[in-house]
């Protein structure tokens, strides 16, 4: 009992703690990846993702026929509509009650489409349906991202509409790439050697498909820089994952027999939900592991910049104001937060929230250049012949509101005149200790 204590607290606080410079490179990277995979798992359930999941199962359910519609659309222009219907068969695991029930739907969509009734409102809803899930997908990604503003109108229009366009183009692309690896397999079943490595191809590319497909999307969606390296490796494994369950979705195609008893036509619904759930529960957990694999470094001393004290976050931020304020007075390069953080081997973490909070104060302000991916800078707000110690600590207490009912002329006038006079004896002792001096 004892041990699986030590190691449930070593996983939750010790492992945290480790720095770089405290062990072997090699210790410090199986750390990182342990590090990344609980952090994953502990940020799949705190987020709700299952719920967030079946979110996105209700609107892929009601945006499923439209998009496909468009689809057809695009594709039939193109005269690619059969390469088109195989590949959609292929992701549905071949020919089945639903997939030709959705066909039927799709036709009953181009069909009106063409006989002119399918027009004005009925085509603003289909595309309002299709891009609502889009958008869906795209606060969802925010949310795992923590990011609070999302695309502007016009970039949600052209960054959609893109997507929807390309997306025919892909899957004809990949269904031709099938066809030729499986005729230039054909040509090589003489050959010993090359036979086997062939068949291994042709087998590898829907999985390199499904790759390709995640990885793209936990690069696309989210509006945020998402680094190709950690999105790749999430990329392979829920992609890996989705074609075992998708193995699994087809085997059990060969049970809906039994629910026709209790479903009659609607057997088929049942397991496209689940297999709709599951494709989204593991689509954003490779999200998370993105997520917790790019920003593993923000949770180092999670637990204690949770629970830091008065006085520590006090000395953080003299702590920080001094070193920007001493690059500002020598007229030197100003500092990036992974800069500061490095320096003064304060937790990244710690660092972004206490450079936010010293510009909620008024003491430091970003700047951000005009050149492409350049880090925003820190810079002091204030003159640094003024900037003192008690300068600091008096604007991070009077910062917030006070605007209370608690009676301080009066009834509590003891208690808020001699917290005052604790106060400006404090700050005095001080006042003559300038930032960039220290």
């Amino acid at each position: 009992m004892n041990r699986i204590l030590k190691l449930w607290k070593f996983l939750t606080y010790d492992i945290w703690r480790i720095t770089e410079d405290e062990v072997t490179r090699t210790t410090f990277a199986i750390y990182n990846i342990i590090k990344t995979a609980y952090l994953c798992i502990s940020r799949f359930t705190q987020d709700r993702v299952a719920n967030k999941a079946a979110a996105l199962t209700y609107s892929t359910l009601l945006a499923l026929v439209p998009i496909l519609a468009i689809l057809f659309a695009i594709a039939r222009g193109f005269g690619f509509d059969n390469v088109m219907k195989s590949q959609v068969l292929s992701g549905f695991g071949g020919p089945s009650e639903t997939t030709e029930t959705i066909f039927s739907f799709v036709d009953s969509y181009l069909s009106q489409a063409k006989s002119g009734v399918f027009v004005g409102i009925g085509l603003i809803m289909l595309l309002w349906t299709v891009l609502n899930l889009i958008n869906n997908m795209e606060l969802t990604f925010n949310r795992i991202w923590q990011v609070k503003k999302g695309r502007t109108m016009f970039r949600k229009v052209t960054d959609y509409f893109s997507l929807l366009l390309i997306m025919p183009i892909l899957l004809v692309v990949s269904g031709g790439l099938s066809i030729f690896m499986s005729t230039m397999l054909k040509n090589i079943e003489g050959f010993t050697l090359l036979a086997p490595i062939g068949k291994f191809l042709v087998r590898l590319i829907p999985y390199v498909l499904t790759w390709c497909m995640f990885t793209g999307l936990y690069v696309f969606m989210p509006n945020t820089r998402v680094k190709l390296k950690h999105a790749l490796i999430a990329g392979i494994m829920a992609g890996t994952a989705y074609q075992a369950f998708q193995f699994l979705y087809i085997s059990s195609q060969l049970w809906v027999s039994r629910y026709n008893a209790i479903y009659g036509s609607f057997a088929a619904l049942p397991l496209l939900l689940l297999w709709l759930q599951v494709s989204w529960t593991i689509c954003l957990f490779g999200a998370e592991l993105t997520y917790a694999g790019q920003n593993i470094r923000n949770f180092s001393f999670d637990k204690d910049t949770r629970n830091i004290s008065r006085r520590y976050y006090d000395f953080i931020a003299i702590l920080i104001m001094s070193l920007v304020a001493k690059r500002f007075a020598q007229g030197e390069a100003p500092y990036t937060a992974e800069e500061i953080s490095q320096e003064g081997q304060i937790p990244i973490q710690l660092t972004r929230n206490m450079l936010y909070h010293l510009q909620e104060t008024g003491l430091l302000h970003e700047v951000a250049s005009d050149a492409k991916n350049a880090p925003i800078v820190y810079q002091p707000s204030v003159d640094t012949q003024q900037l003192n110690v008690a300068f600091v600590l008096d604007r991070l207490d009077t910062h917030g509101s006070e605007d209370f009912k608690v009676d301080t002329e009066e009834t509590y006038s003891g208690q808020w005149r001699i917290l005052q006079q604790a106060r400006t004896a404090y700050y005095n002792s001080t006042r003559q200790v300038l930032l960039k001096d220290l």
